[in-house]
């Protein structure tokens, strides 16, 4: 039987012998033969390449045994722990004391039962041998069946399964005491990974992706730490024990969030330990802050006399790109990095208006076309001129996530300061400035909304609108005041 084919009439099939040491595994069976449904040699060779191969493997695990499943310390302390909490409530309920209600998923056990039958059959026959009446009857036919079940059970984990050394050392310290064993955490190294590659395949960005990543090794290393299993006490006691803002803390159930929606699409063995199980991230009750308190986190915009104090005090520092972006964002009301990735190819003229072309934005209402304010028309041509690099804001950032404006708004946090403004305040603020100026000027709210890059929430705007002219839009943002000048120190 040339590889491991044989033609039977028109029909190739493929056979195995089983060895003798594994036949009782395969029911006294010596041959193991399927059909290829193919009577083209080429097509039978390929075909019975994966059929051998996954007989090789059950021949295989028959001869050294079924490795342990995955999660196995947690799945047998838990029965063990639960088994010890019957017997006690159980013992209680005999000799007639108050007993506490069962606290653990009797389910586990009942499965276990359920799959397992041999087991309770062998049980039941050394009861039944040995049972006695009365009330010290009952509590030894409790204790009988108690010793067998754990003594069945280990036999049964040892004979039927490959365990290494050190797992073999784990499973005698469980059966010894399960309640010194600490679950260990579901969120693995190797899940975490295999959540990185999706996400990455799925072009997340990677930033988000470490992000979110670097809040799920903070839980894995939590519920290790507490031995606590993943549930929605666990997620709640977590979030307590750090001292963050709500906004931060909702940061953390989102990436949990993301993770557990992932895991119970694609990852089996975690379908079947969380099967029915709710999602343990969602429905926490975060604390909310209202009025003064509310009004006092969020961030607040700069007076235009900030905003000359600022641009003056960073000429006067020597930091003259951070004061061309100051003016950039007062004039424009554009994102930081957005500033920061305009490049000198997108200065175009729109309707004979001279304007930014903004193409690099983290939203589509973002993409737009702004302007250039008359306060800005000599700086533009200057930073046009003076580029070595193709963009209108040198840089030196370092940021591995290409991030151009990483060294500015540092730069910028630490001038701010140096002025006396708070955390409430940031180059953020300047975009709020402008959008305020604007609005106060008698600007219309679906312009402001083009020029800064938001939606409307309108579908007759988002969608049907071509937008505002240039014209319109040059009138527009022309409404936010130049600044007074310069003051050198």
């Amino acid at each position: 039987m040339a590889n491991n084919l044989e033609l039977q009439g028109s029909t190739y099939h493929v056979r195995l012998a089983i060895p003798a040491d594994v036949q009782h595994a395969f029911g006294a069976r010596r041959i193991l033969s399927q059909s290829l449904l193919t009577g083209v040699h080429q097509e039978a060779m390929d075909r019975r390449l994966p059929i051998l191969a996954a007989w090789k493997a059950q021949i295989k695990t028959a001869r050294e045994g079924k490795p342990l499943p995955e999660g196995w310390q947690d799945n047998l302390s838990s029965v063990l722990a639960e088994l010890d909490a019957s017997r006690r409530n159980r013992k209680l309920k005999i000799i007639g004391e108050p007993n506490e209600a069962l606290t653990y998923d009797s389910s586990v056990v009942q499965n276990f039962k359920e799959e397992n039958p041999a087991v309770y059959t062998l049980i039941e026959s050394i009861v039944e041998k040995e049972a006695e009446n009365g009330i010290s009857g009952e509590i030894r036919n409790l204790e009988i069946i108690h010793k067998a079940f754990r003594r069945i059970l280990e036999q049964s984990l040892k004979e039927n399964y490959r365990a290494t050394d050190s797992e073999k050392i784990t499973l005698d310290e469980i059966f010894a005491n399960p309640q010194a064993y600490k679950i260990k955490s579901p969120i693995t190294k190797a899940r975490i990974a295999s959540f990185r590659t999706y996400r990455e395949s799925r072009k997340v960005a990677s930033k988000t992706i470490d992000q979110q990543e670097s809040k799920l090794v903070k839980l894995a290393g939590f519920l290790n730490e507490a031995g606590k299993p993943l549930d929605f006490d666990a997620v709640s006691a977590w979030l307590d024990s750090m001292n963050l803002s709500s906004k931060t803390l909702t940061q953390y159930l989102l990436a949990g969030s993301v993770f557990w929606k992932w895991a119970m699409k694609h990852d089996l063995r975690w379908r079947v330990d969380f099967k029915d199980k709710a999602n343990p991230f969602e429905n926490h009750d975060l604390p909310k802050l209202r009025g003064k308190e509310l009004a006092e986190t969020q961030r607040k915009d700069f007076s235009i006399a900030d905003i000359s104090r600022l641009h003056t005090a960073a000429i006067n520092s020597g930091l003259n790109r951070l004061a061309d972006l100051i003016l950039l964002g007062t004039y424009t009301g554009a994102r930081i990095e957005e500033l920061c990735r305009l490049k000198t190819d997108k200065i175009v003229v729109v309707e004979g208006v001279r304007s930014f072309d903004i193409s690099d934005s983290k939203t589509k209402a973002g993409i737009r076309v702004v302007p250039i304010h008359p306060a800005l028309a000599d700086i533009v041509t200057r930073l046009e001129e003076d580029s070595t690099d193709g963009y209108l804001i040198e840089t030196n950032s370092r940021s591995k996530y290409g991030i151009r404006s990483d060294p500015m708004v540092k730069a910028f946090g630490r001038l701010k300061t140096s002025l006396g403004f708070g955390p409430e305040h940031v180059f953020h603020s300047i975009r709020k400035t402008a959008i305020t100026q604007m609005l106060r000027a008698g600007v219309q709210g679906i312009i402001i909304a083009e020029l800064v890059g938001h939606e409307t929430g309108l579908v007759t705007f988002d969608v049907y609108s071509q937008g505002a002219s240039a014209t319109q839009k040059l009138d527009a943002i022309t409404k936010i005041p130049t600044l007074p000048p310069i003051t050198k120190v």
